[in-house]
């Protein structure tokens, strides 16, 4: 299946259904969470991990103690994809 790159105004239109993610220009979409402490953000990136691993697409993850910041991007395709709407759906339902 090919995987194309949105545009800037396509992925604006798109994130009024990812609540809590924003565009980083059109590289990717990018989402901070943050928990109660670092075992609960430990849980919560091992189910993104598992959920990540079942669609064969992986973010970018930075966790730093109770804070994690996930960015999705499509790397073969140069940026972000309907493919990255689609995890991004699929993590914020995790919360």
């Amino acid at each position: 299946m090919a995987r194309t790159r949105l545009t800037s105004d396509e992925i604006a239109s798109r994130l009024s259904a990812a609540s809590g993610w924003r565009a980083n220009g059109d590289a990717s979409i990018e989402r901070d969470f943050a928990f109660a402490d670092h075992i609960t953000a430990l849980g919560f990136v091992v189910r993104v991990a598992t959920v990540a691993e079942t669609m064969d697409h992986h973010p970018s993850v930075a966790w730093t103690y109770n804070r994690v910041n996930l960015a999705l991007s499509t790397h073969d395709a140069g940026g972000v994809t309907e493919r990255d709407f689609q995890l991004a759906v699929r993590i914020s339902a995790l919360e």
